[in-house]
């Protein structure tokens, strides 16, 4: 069936939020359907340039729809929807509510994909609309913690077969045949040695100081931090070398289509989160967040070393990685001995990991969202 997928989303750009949008539309085309992405702005990018930064392989159409300053929401939300429609669409695949409350009229199935609980003075109004409004529509939530949340402040949602949780995936394809820690690092020539490596932003409440607090306990391994807008790297390359850590390197940004190797270089992948985890535009997602990277980590099969909080069982458990108190440089200290001086441990953890990273497949995911529509 022909999909239009409606985000806000910048596209291009290095957001999270962007890079999610992209994989959910790949992954809807390797299950056999047509789609179109129809998002704010203005093209500024080639196929084969996205397909890099994005890490991308089956292409689909995307339409810019223009926009000015002073557009809103609701705006973009009323041209996305009457363009679904224009482009003959059997079903509406949207991140903006706003999208799916307008969509949701015209007689095809929507599915509205929720990150976050509502925000602004008219978010919750919006979801209340999409919730009673007659329609074949489902509601895809990334983790079981944001479902409880949102059913405490709206009861129940909807009928159980019209929910679906759906946490973040992973590209398989993208992470087999991956070489070993060591000719990884030989091929992005990195320094040989044990390996400890994070990926992803350095915003707020992403354990960017636990990482150097790290560093300097451990003078032997490598330090590798890969990704961060500009002025970020900058700043902690700065707060480094002020502590002369010298076994620390932050790799600014790379593309998504490049990343695997940059995490199979590592022995070790750490997700340092902070009991307050920020976004690009702030806010805190600690409770209810899916991370990309945890599923990026499990496909690269190497050991985890995580921040323990609860949303992150929803996926991990002991058996697939190991924990550590957020923010408790004592106990992550402990922990990432632990790992680093047990290889029959990182083995084991990380097999286990890998073996679920099957389950989590980005592929496998769509076709959950879509299953009985």
């Amino acid at each position: 069936m022909k999909i239009a997928a409606l985000s806000t989303a910048q596209i291009p750009s290095q957001t999270a939020n962007s890079i999610q949008v992209m994989k959910v539309c790949q992954a809807l085309v390797q299950l056999g359907h047509p789609v179109c992405l129809l998002v704010p702005g203005q093209a500024t990018a080639e196929w084969d340039a996205l397909a890099e930064l994005y890490g991308l392989s089956a292409p689909f159409e995307i339409e810019w729809l223009g926009g000015s300053p002073r557009w809103k929401r609701n705006d973009f939300a009323w041209l996305a929807a009457r363009r679904a429609r224009a482009w003959g669409a059997d079903l509406v695949y949207t991140w903006a509510i706003q999208s799916a409350v307008l969509a949701l009229p015209g007689g095809r199935p929507v599915i509205y994909e929720g990150h976050d609980l509502p925000t602004g003075r008219l978010g919750p109004h919006w979801l209340r609309a999409f919730l009673r409004l007659p329609g074949r529509k489902r509601l895809v939530l990334i983790t079981r913690a944001l479902r409880r949340a949102l059913e405490q402040r709206y009861g129940r949602l909807l009928p159980d077969g019209q929910v679906v949780i759906g946490p973040n995936g992973v590209d398989l394809e993208r992470y087999q045949g991956l070489p070993g820690a060591s000719k990884a690092r030989r091929w992005l020539n990195l320094p040989e040695g044990l390996t400890v490596g994070c990926t992803g932003h350095l915003y707020a409440g992403r354990g960017g100081e636990l990482f150097l607090g790290l560093a300097g306990r451990f003078p032997n391994p490598r330090f590798l931090w890969v990704g961060g807008r500009e002025e970020d790297v900058a700043a902690y390359r700065g707060k480094a070398a002020e502590a002369g850590l010298e076994n620390v390197t932050f790799s600014g940004f790379i593309p998504n289509a490049r990343l695997p190797l940059y995490q199979a270089a590592a022995d070790i992948l750490l997700m340092p989160y902070e009991r307050a985890i920020a976004g690009s535009s702030g806010g805190n997602s600690a409770d209810i967040c899916s991370p990309m990277k945890l599923f990026d980590y499990i496909g690269a099969g190497r050991a985890i070393l995580s921040s323990d909080l609860p949303v992150i069982h929803e996926v991990l458990d002991e058996t697939s990685a190991v924990f550590a108190t957020p923010e408790d440089l004592e106990a992550w200290t402990a922990a990432l001995a632990r790992l680093a001086g047990d290889e029959a441990l990182r083995t084991r953890v990380s097999a286990r990991a890998a073996d679920l990273a099957v389950e989590y497949s980005w592929v496998e995911r769509q076709r959950k969202c879509l299953q009985g529509l």
